[in-house]
């Protein structure tokens, strides 16, 4: 019994021990000070002498600092607090229990879920001098109901049944940036909210649109950058709530994939003074009121999920499918970790390089004393014509040099695309053909990872006769890499082929820089060359690698996981996918891919014809100059690691894009990625990891399947998983 006591009371006061501890705030509140203060977790790593994975941990939760670092890390974070107050901006919501509950009792509904429902909108920050905000008067109507049904004490502050989310990367204000809607008289929020619709809101449009501006359904979404704007609200409709709003099931022009001009619902918001966007009320609609002095900007944007505003192939077969309270914890948590959703997830991407890089900032005139508009440094400010080698066919800038049936060479177009190369099955060695299996490596987020610190062009090409190489000036060059000897066993860095080059080609500057780094010399004889440069992806890359890491975080991939336990946990995501984080993940991904695409966007539309300018050419960032960059650079950095491999005798027999296929003695990555003799991943290879660069584990088949695939002249690559890689959107 003595025993027995005294090891509860040594548990007692290792309690107390850590409850005495140095106070440290919340873990988002962690990461906000020390982006705030422009320092970097290696930075903060360094000065307290811990590895960079343990300050991730700290600022995510999952671990807390022991003493004596977290004194030291108590410190920094106190003076960092000092120097960077919390305001209106960027304070964190307060906590749920101090949030006021509104009861509401709807008798229509006969569900236990419904019934005595919790609405508790977070209140707007404010100082605490200020004298607390009025009751609302929906909140004084739904306590009289309660008061008269003797209802007790309220339940939590969220619909029962419902999910909260993950935590997210920004803080949420108000009731969050969106709710979604299922045809009844409440709206769903983040958090589970239940937030209650005006009368007519869930059949009349233009109500709906002015509660979702209103400070009842206080949804925000906070600018990211201090010159950018607020994101409009957003209201995502399921199928019972578009039938409600008198929208169709389907929509029957599947050309321009939006309702005719002559539809009920478009005279009824015209008649309350809306207005729809240049692309009209489709799938997603954007619909507004001009800026005015008095009313400011008022914009809400709809996603309508019957239309298929939720692609399958960027959120998952049967997200749109998901019910309203963990469709609205899914996308909040896209929208508070990326950006809340603007159209199709290459939209998104698109929108949120403009929102973490605004082109124009209000600027004093010091002459006239009147607030202008200037532009952003390192911003994309203004839309620019390519370099004719840049420019897609249907180009004004290509019609006006060739005919509209001329073949461009070589010489003649830049052609920087992703990897699709096969071995030639010949090549295979004796050696490879006694291993029994073929297993697939893919690099996680490729694009964003080649975006990272990568300068490129600001301004418009300057043409450039027989110039001097320099690695550092992005633009397109005329060089000759023909005789450049490589091994046929690999890839030509060159061609997204893999094919080696023929003559004279146009390269962007990574692809040349590279072929540099291999020993060639470099005598470009022309070039079309933007001196005006910078990383202007650096914050894109960012967002999204923070938003990558933080969701696999949450589905129990954490970096630092030993290799095994890596892989292992990889495995049960696949067998057990989370229904509202696996979305996100797969969105994020598409992101990416989405939005670097979106920087050559093709012409659209059967009344389209070639040598005409179409609308993405107006955007700034319509720049098929960086998606080239980046795809070059992607390419450049699978190559590098490949000839570590090599050096290490192994090669691949195939790659498509960021996947490569090598024969091994077993089924997984561990079988064949080459160690150092300290049993370490090679230097400069393929290392197994979570974050973007490193690889994970794509699929494993037979050696005798591979084989068969390559004497077709069809890449492994493509169908590794056991499916075209083409259906995951890849």
């Amino acid at each position: 019994m003595p025993d027995e006591q005294e090891s509860l009371f040594a548990a007692v006061d290792a309690l107390l021990e850590e409850a005495s501890q140095d106070p440290l705030p919340h873990p988002d509140e962690r990461k906000r000070l020390r982006e705030a203060a422009g320092l970097s977790q290696d930075q903060i790593a360094k000065a307290l002498s811990v590895r960079r994975e343990t300050v991730t941990s700290w600022e995510t939760g999952r671990t807390a600092p022991r003493a004596p670092k977290r004194a030291a890390y108590a410190r920094l974070l106190e003076g960092l607090s000092t120097l960077h107050p919390v305001n209106a901006v960027n304070a964190p919501p307060p906590p749920p229990a101090a949030a006021p509950t509104i009861n509401a009792v709807n008798t229509s509904a006969a569900t236990p879920a419904t019934v005595n429902a919790v609405n508790a909108p977070a209140p707007d920050p404010a100082p605490a001098a200020h004298p607390a905000a009025p009751t609302r008067p929906e909140a004084r109507t739904v306590n009289a109901v309660n008061a008269v049904n003797a209802v007790n004490p309220p339940p939590p502050a969220r619909a029962a049944g419902t999910p909260q989310g993950p935590r997210p990367t920004t803080p949420l204000e108000g009731n969050g940036p969106l709710v979604v809607l299922d045809g009844t008289d409440k709206a769903h929020a983040a958090h589970g909210l239940l937030l209650p619709l005006p009368p007519k809101a869930r059949t009349d449009l233009p109500t709906l649109i002015a509660w979702a501006l209103g400070p009842d359904a206080d949804l925000r979404s906070p600018r990211l950058h201090r010159n950018g704007k607020d994101g409009d609200p957003l209201l995502v409709l399921t199928p019972a709530a578009a039938e409600a709003l008198g929208l169709p099931p389907t929509l029957e022009d599947r050309r321009t994939l939006r309702l005719p001009d002559n539809h009920p619902t478009l005279k009824l918001l015209a008649k309350a003074k809306w207005q729809l966007t240049r692309r009209g009320f489709g799938p997603w609609a954007r619909i507004y009121r001009p800026a005015s002095p008095t009313t400011g900007r008022q914009c809400v944007q709809l996603a309508v999920l019957p239309w298929g505003a939720l692609d399958a192939r960027a959120w998952g077969e049967h997200t749109a499918e998901l019910p309203a309270p963990e469709l609205a914890a899914l996308l909040t948590t896209y929208a508070t970790r990326v950006l809340t959703p603007r159209g199709s997830t290459a939209v998104s991407g698109l929108e949120l390089m403009t929102a973490l890089r605004p082109p124009t900032r209000a600027a004093r005139n010091p002459e006239t004393n009147v607030w202008e508009s200037a532009p952003v440094a390192g911003s994309l400010t203004r839309p620019v014509d390519p370099a004719p080698p840049e420019a897609p066919d249907e180009h004004p800038v290509v019609a006006a040099l060739y005919p509209r049936s001329h073949q461009r060479t070589p010489d003649q177009v830049l052609d920087e695309e992703a990897y699709d190369w096969i071995r030639d099955p010949e090549l295979l060695t004796d050696a490879e053909c006694t291993r029994t299996h073929a297993v697939g490596i893919d690099v996680n987020m490729a694009f964003a990872a080649a975006a990272n610190r990568l300068p490129v062009g600001l301004g418009p090409a300057v043409h450039t006769q027989a110039p001097r190489f320099d690695p550092k000036v992005p633009g397109c060059w005329l060089a000759d890499l023909s005789s450049l000897e490589l091994d046929p066993r690999l890839p030509s860095p060159f061609t997204p082929t893999g094919l080696p080059p023929t003559g004279p080609a146009w390269y962007a500057t990574p692809t040349l820089a590279y072929a540099q780094e291999l020993g060639h010399p470099v005598h470009p004889t022309e070039a079309w060359l933007r001196p005006d440069h910078g990383a202007y992806l650096d914050a894109w890359y960012t967002r999204l690698r923070d938003a990558y890491v933080a969701t696999m975080a949450d589905l129990g991939v954490t970096p630092g996981l030993p290799e095994p336990e890596f892989l292992a946990a990889m495995a049960e995501l696949q067998e057990h996918p989370d229904p509202v984080l696996k979305p996100v993940l797969t969105a994020i991904k598409s992101t990416v891919k989405g939005g670097i695409g979106k920087l050559r966007e093709r012409p659209q539309g059967a009344a389209y014809r070639p040598g005409e300018p179409w609308p993405a050419l107006e955007r700034p960032t319509w720049r098929p100059d960086i998606r080239a960059a980046v795809i070059s650079t992607a390419r450049v950095n699978m190559h590098r690691k490949m000839v570590r491999l090599a050096a290490a005798g192994l090669h691949p027999i195939a790659v498509l894009s960021d996947c490569a296929v090598y024969l091994s003695d077993g089924p997984g990555p561990l079988d064949f990625l080459p160690r150092t003799p300290e049993g370490k991943p090679l230097p400069g290879g393929f290392r197994l990891g979570v974050s973007p660069g490193m690889v994970k584990h794509e699929g494993t088949q037979s050696l005798l399947w591979a084989v068969e695939m390559l004497d077709q002249g069809l890449n492994p690559a493509r169908h590794i998983k056991g499916h075209d890689a083409a259906a995951d959107g890849e």
